[in-house]
């Protein structure tokens, strides 16, 4: 399609309430932010006749004005695309996949976004679906040492109500996790604010006060599954925010930190963990489908928790699938 004359578009259902400028990046990957802005700005980009700003929400069925815009890079100036043995990894990781959801098992050891160092994560694997409008959005996020279930949005409009689910907490996340110690009461519900601190030569999250300006309400629902001794206990873990790291600070503040885990932890859990990786993975989560019913969907242990498993003694089959279902009654 010609980038060199003015064209009207219209929104498709799927995209409903998405942003202009996200509109835009999805069809013409090449534009930059600023290149939107002053196009909007201009008046050149218009929905439905009238001026818009590059965060207006658009309305299936909308009209949009699309001026000249920007030639994209020449073909050696993209971004390298996925091998073939990239593609058959990303896809290797699915654990249920529709019209508009895509769910993944995420290995522990792989970051959900990229940074200055990080080169392999899931949000570039995720060019194994397509680019631009074909490719799936993330709506949340794991942290790099969480195995689990991620979800993702394939449609625009999919992954809007799929954001809109973990936002207004209509979630149910259950992690399961391997600590240290016997929590006393083995079951419950901890409210502790929490707030981002420079610890050293790092940034950690901690208990707050409520009333310090940085504190974030933090709340995490437990149960306690089985027990090895007094020493570990396994652990499902309902997160009702989700704060950064907020079950692995939650667990620490308890006095029993997630095992593995290099950032959160004590004396008894380092002593414990020899050799393991964090022992955290996010089991199973239920959501609302975007157009239809609900999600259950539910990830396999990963080798690491598998050898967690296997050194204290632990078998999966040992678990309900909704543990906190008894607290619900």
């Amino acid at each position: 399609m010609s980038t060199r004359e003015v064209r009207t578009l219209y929104v498709d259902k799927g995209e409903d309430g998405v942003r202009l400028d996200r509109w835009f990046k999805r069809r013409w990957p090449q534009l930059n932010h600023i290149q939107i802005q002053k196009l909007t700005r201009s008046g050149q980009i218009r929905v439905d006749g009238a001026r818009v700003k590059p965060d207006t929400r658009l309305t299936a069925g909308s009209q949009v004005r699309v001026p000249p815009l920007p030639d994209a890079p020449a073909p050696g100036e993209r971004k390298q695309g996925l091998d073939p043995r990239d593609v058959a990894y990303a896809k290797s990781l699915v654990i249920y996949e529709d019209e508009e959801v895509l769910a993944l098992n995420k290995p522990s050891g792989l970051a959900v976004q990229g940074g200055t160092k990080t080169t392999k994560h899931v949000d570039r694997l995720l060019s194994a679906w397509g680019e631009g409008l074909e490719r799936p959005r993330l709506v949340h996020r794991l942290d790099r040492d969480t195995s689990g279930v991620l979800v993702l949005g394939k449609t625009p409009g999919a992954a809007a109500k799929l954001a809109g689910a973990f936002a207004r907490r209509r979630t149910l996340k259950i992690y399961w996790a391997l600590v240290a110690g016997m929590p006393k009461p083995g079951e419950g519900v901890l409210e502790l604010p929490l707030a981002k601190r420079g610890v050293g030569d790092r940034e950690m999250v901690v208990p707050a006060d409520p009333k310090d300006p940085d504190a974030e309400t933090a709340e995490t629902e437990f149960v306690t599954l089985s027990h090895a001794g007094r020493k570990v206990a396994w652990m499902a873990l309902w997160p009702h925010t989700g704060r950064t790291h907020q079950l692995r600070a939650h667990m620490l503040a308890m006095g029993h930190p997630i095992l593995g885990d290099p950032k959160y932890h004590n004396e008894p859990s380092l002593e414990l963990s020899g050799g393991l990786k964090l022992q955290l993975h996010a089991r199973r989560l239920e959501l609302p489908h975007p157009s239809r019913g609900t999600l259950i969907l539910e990830a396999p242990l990963s080798p690491e928790m598998k050898s967690g498993f296997e050194r204290f003694g632990f078998a999966e089959d040992e678990a309900e699938p909704e543990p906190f279902e008894k607290r619900r009654r």
